[in-house]
């Protein structure tokens, strides 16, 4: 199967580290960046266009949500298949329609990571019976949360105990912390929306893992998730996880049996 990213980050070189080790199945043909800063073992262009030339079966997007916004509608109208990996920008709603129509009327398909968030699958097959409740509660060093509205709002470097820096919705989080809450979009998206859904965000100086707990109730019953996810290696804000979410897609997409 023929990869090609949206993006040249630690993302994209831990996946394309993983689609190394499987040669014969997944290979990296291709990779849109600015600053054409090749990686040796495929080329890196700067136009959508040249990317598309050479003809992925599927394009991997890990370069953010301005990056979704760019290019999600004009890849699925050229009939490729999308995976979106920063899911907090589908909380932008005139988006999220904007993309929704074009794989409607394309026969490419979006595909959306599960990154770091527990459960997606009991989650989504919850929803199917109805549910009542999600509520998320991502906990993550006070320094991962630097760069974003918290500090305006906190002394980051000053908190000695877990603090509560945002307190709502999926999709007030989701577009507030676009680097920080895609877990939140996830979580909307497999479950009953993002304004149904509620979120909590806090700066813990006990941890030094990216904690995400998650509790659903409905029709199927109850149930609370939690995972204590290692962050990636090069991008404290988002977690080792996400990364190998991604991998596990492609794997999945490459495979004849899938789980």
């Amino acid at each position: 199967m023929k990869i090609a990213l949206i993006g040249n980050g630690s993302i994209a070189t831990l996946v394309a580290e993983f689609c190394a080790t499987r040669k014969d199945r997944l290979q990296i043909v291709a990779a849109l960046a600015s600053g054409k800063n090749d990686a040796g073992a495929y080329p890196v262009v700067d136009t959508l266009s040249a990317l598309l030339n050479f003809a992925p079966d599927i394009v991997v997007e890990c370069a953010g949500h301005s990056a979704v916004a760019a290019h999600a509608v004009p890849i699925l109208e050229a009939g490729f298949d999308l995976i979106i990996v920063s899911t907090g920008s589908l909380a932008d709603a005139a988006l999220w329609d904007k993309i929704r129509t074009a794989a409607e009327h394309s026969t490419a398909r979006v595909k959306l990571v599960a990154g770091a968030l527990p459960g997606i699958d009991a989650l989504s097959a919850a929803k199917l019976a109805g549910l009542t409740k999600v509520m998320l509660r991502s906990k993550k060093p006070p320094l991962a949360w630097k760069g974003t509205p918290a500090e305006k709002t906190h002394n980051l470097e000053a908190i000695a105990t877990p603090t509560v820096i945002f307190s709502g919705n999926a999709r007030q989080a989701a577009l507030s912390f676009p680097k920080n809450a895609n877990v939140a979009a996830t979580a909307a998206l497999a479950g009953i929306g993002f304004e149904a859904t509620t979120v909590e965000l806090v700066a813990d100086p006990g941890i030094t893992q990216n904690v995400h707990h998650l509790e659903a109730e409905g029709a199927f019953g109850s149930m609370t998730l939690q995972i204590n996810a290692n962050p990636s290696p090069d991008n404290p804000k988002t977690s080792h996880i996400a990364a190998l979410a991604i991998m596990r897609l492609l794997e999945n997409e490459a495979s004849s049996i899938v789980i």
